[in-house]
């Protein structure tokens, strides 16, 4: 993948300015995380670590992809299931603000979530040297290109396969997770947005139900026939994708396939679930509507 592209989805952070140091904490227990069968990632020595910033939890050198289901109430249960991709430029995870809330906020509406800890690139096993690496990846990309999306999926295989396997899992164990297999979504947040655009697109047995691009990259794309429906939510202020036009738009547009845009004056990028006074915290219930709106906030008939 394009260094540029890889830095321009890694802002997962909000634009705050305080709280922002990065500060080690143990790797968490995670007893309902059940690993995918991807393997571990080629090449990667560094142990899997996680930090606290922006007081939010993230992890990083993911070597072995996780599933973690967040299942709604058996009362309120619709049969929908979305699976969580969290954001990081493919080096960290927003764990909490784009994958716990997220999917804590889905299942009280009634949703199966499903938070994909995807695998990662490596980057220095000690703090120091990450916050190096990624301060030298971010001054990479003042002026970042615009991502070739053809170049992307090539560059995120090990990623789309865990994707892929999630999918596979929650199919599979559809019945006691109390899910139906047509109905499976999936939302993505900057790089986990730019992952669930690639397994959309990838022409694999994994095809979303519908799909959520989260403040990602909004290149034009191939649309495919019968794709699925796209919700995109977007900054105005966000420093990354906020000037480069709405070419994936236009796109699912012209194929006349279904899509919903919401473009917020304000919100920079990261915003995910974090509390702000910007509209873009409405994000999440707008796509709430949305998925109502279709049917997939209604029980299963």
């Amino acid at each position: 993948m394009q260094v540029g592209l890889i830095a321009a989805a890694c802002a997962a952070a909000p634009a705050l300015a305080q709280d922002d140091k990065m500060v080690v904490i143990p790797v968490p227990a995670q007893p309902t995380a059940i690993p995918l069968d991807t393997g571990k990632l080629p090449g990667a020595t560094a142990p899997e670590a996680w930090h606290r910033q922006y007081g939010s939890v993230f992890a990083r050198n993911v070597t072995v992809a996780t599933l973690t289901p967040f299942l709604p109430d058996p009362a309120k249960a619709t049969g929908t299931a979305v699976v969580v991709a969290p954001g990081g430029g493919f080096r960290t995870l927003s764990m909490e603000n784009e994958g716990w809330d997220v999917a804590r906020a889905l299942a009280a509406k009634g949703v199966a979530a499903f938070v994909l800890k995807y695998r990662l690139n490596p980057t220095p096993e000690d703090m120091k040297g990450f916050e190096a690496s990624m301060t030298a990846m971010f001054s990479a990309t003042a002026r970042p290109p615009r991502p070739n999306p053809r170049d992307a999926m090539a560059g995120i295989a090990p990623q789309i396969a865990d994707a892929r396997a999630a999918f596979v899992l929650i199919r599979r164990r559809a019945g006691e997770w109390h899910v139906d297999p047509a109905r499976v979504g999936m939302v993505g947040f900057s790089a986990g947005a730019m992952l669930t655009m690639a397994t959309a697109l990838s022409g694999n047995d994994a095809k979303p139900a519908f799909i959520g691009n989260i403040y990602g990259p909004l290149a034009a794309v191939t649309v495919p026939a019968g794709a699925p429906p796209l919700f995109v939510a977007l900054a105005s202020d966000d420093p990354f994708f906020g000037n480069g036009g709405f070419g994936l738009v236009d796109s699912w547009r012209t194929a006349k396939a279904p899509v919903e845009f919401h473009l917020f004056e304000q919100g920079g990028h990261g915003f995910g679930m974090y509390p702000k006074t910007t509209t873009s915290t409405g994000w999440f219930e707008e796509f709430a509507r949305w998925m109502d709106m279709h049917g997939w906030l209604k029980p299963r008939s």
